[in-house]
């Protein structure tokens, strides 16, 4: 019998998974813009596709006589100053991306009051230093959302009817003035010290050779599903950083490059058993081609030894990216090999393909000897599962989906409570379904998928009062009504909507509870 997790909420593993999607939170709402600057960088600086001194920001606005165009004052190899063309790409990476930053995290914490303070304090954070402050618009952008939260708090209920708007926009910008005045002096230059620190040890990595290593710990984290809290928490920062002094980072491939994934996907498609080895080539289009590395985790977490594979896989990509010194100008969002060919520096092609084509290679061969030495044994005890998954089984073998089978379906989720346990089998008769929510770490990849086949498949069932949307799990709130979640997050969820019904899925693009859902809801007479 089919059931959801039995792990109770909490733990060391969802409170790692909650810090980072609060970290990843922040930056990948505003990974548009990070690719804008990728591609004005790309195209208009000196060294760039159509260099451009005015967009660019390295012109000199006498010898050019442009007069629309923000200026400042330059020095020239003898001393001279000179009115330089401000451009795009210096405002942007300095301004633009920290404030968006900030504004994010300030409204994860207190909504848009908090977004306000947020960026007003950033402001100083980020004037204070002369390095772009993505770390400390991280820092700062949450803490002064906070901090205005609790300044509310202290006389919440206690303000004179018609004074509210201004106890409130003066207590706004007051804390915000004082929170800019002590980034400015004290906060900024501390984050830049620390910021420093951390691209110092990155190249000390690439310096001895050792920044392979990061794939020990990166490729299991992602299988974990801390991939988006590592690239955008942590590697985008950093990354960014250096692309600013050097036009690419290594840092932006370390988790993006789809390599690994692709030679595990392609090890099931020859030699996986099953449902494994038959939705294997519909994943590898969707994780290669569309970025969403979501889709891989759960074959690794089906045969664990794969891990290997991918760890092995990630470090020679990595290391043929450090032998050829190639790197991204901006972050590959989402991980697909179109958007990292498109963010790829102009001298960095040769290094960055074949860091895609060796490390899916790597990871490739050692996942087929794992699965090549276990076949055997998974051929004897495929389908000795539990009915739903037998059901699966049999229509991925047959290529397509049965009514009879789907009807055997609904018999065994009526019978045995195959999709809910049996608490929740009882709240499904108390509460009407209108409201299903597919949740993943950063609600864009994963669960997109997942909402849009089980939407086709209740639409296909001619179910139209049953709105299937997806979001992060941070955004989740308990006014749904069903919250699916790949089983490694269900305990977070939980934690986040405790009133709703709650299915764990193995793998968002093919499960075999989506036809029990779409059972259930026909059985309560949802239409």
């Amino acid at each position: 019998m089919t059931t959801t997790s039995e792990k109770k909420p909490g733990g060391g593993r969802v409170a790692v998974q909650k810090f980072g999607t609060f970290l990843s939170g922040m930056i990948m709402p505003n990974i548009a813009a990070f690719i804008a600057w990728g591609f004005i960088t790309a195209l208009f600086i000196a060294t760039g596709w159509w260099p451009n001194p005015i967009l660019g920001g390295y012109g000199n606005a006498d010898v050019i006589g442009w007069q629309g165009a923000m200026t400042t004052l330059a020095t020239d190899a003898d001393g001279a100053t000179f009115p330089a063309y401000v451009g795009l790409v210096g405002p942007m990476i300095t301004y633009l991306l920290p404030l968006l930053i900030a504004n994010t995290g300030g409204r994860m914490v207190y909504g848009e009051r908090g977004g306000v303070v947020a960026s007003i304090a950033t402001v100083g954070v980020i004037v204070g230093t002369n390095i772009p402050m993505f770390l400390g618009a991280m820092i700062m952008g949450p803490f002064a959302a906070w901090l205005m939260k609790k300044v509310d708090a202290i006389w919440d209920g206690k303000i004179r009817a018609g004074f509210e708007m201004l106890v409130n926009n003066f207590s706004a910008g007051i804390l915000g003035m004082l929170l800019a005045i002590a980034g400015f002096f004290g906060f900024g230059p501390a984050v830049a010290w620390v910021s420093e620190g951390l691209g110092n040890m990155v190249n000390w990595l690439v310096g001895v050779h050792l920044l392979p290593l990061l794939s020990i710990i990166v490729e299991p984290a992602k299988v974990l599903f801390l991939n988006n809290a590592i690239n955008h928490g942590v590697f985008t920062p950093i990354g960014t950083q250096q692309a600013i002094e050097t036009g690419k980072s290594i840092l932006f491939l370390v988790e993006a490059n789809p390599g690994p994934g692709l030679g595990i996907l392609l090890a099931f498609t020859f030699f996986g058993v099953g449902m494994a080895k038959a939705s294997a080539p519909g994943a590898i289009i969707i994780q290669f081609f569309g970025g969403i590395h979501e889709i891989y985790f759960p074959y690794v977490l089906m045969k664990p030894m794969t891990i290997i594979a991918a760890i092995l896989g990630g470090a020679t990509g990595v290391a043929t990216n450090a032998l050829f010194n190639s790197g991204l100008r901006a972050p590959a969002a989402p991980g697909s090999i179109i958007a990292v060919l498109l963010q790829t520096a102009s001298d960095s092609y040769l290094g960055v393909i074949l860091s895609v084509i060796l490390s899916a290679t790597v990871s490739f061969l050692i996942a087929s000897v794992i699965l090549r030495s276990s076949r055997k044994r998974d051929l004897e005890t495929e389908g000795a599962g539990d009915l739903s998954q037998a059901i699966a089984q049999t229509e991925a073998n047959k290529g397509k989906s049965s009514s009879v089978l789907d009807n055997l379906a609904s018999a065994g989720a009526a019978a045995g409570g195959a999709l809910v346990d049996e608490g929740e089998g009882a709240a499904f008769s108390r509460k009407p379904i209108h409201t299903i929510i597919f949740a993943c770490d950063a609600g864009m990849g994963s669960s997109a998928m997942g909402a849009t086949v089980l939407r086709n498949k209740i639409k296909k069932a001619g179910i139209d009062s049953v709105d299937v949307t997806n979001k992060s799990i941070a955004n989740l709130t308990d006014d749904v009504d069903l919250v699916v979640t790949h089983r490694d997050l269900t305990d977070r969820a939980k934690q986040q909507s405790p009133s709703a019904l709650h299915i764990s899925v193995e793998n968002f693009m093919n499960s075999p509870k989506y036809e029990e859902i779409v059972h259930l809801l026909q059985s309560e007479g949802v239409r």
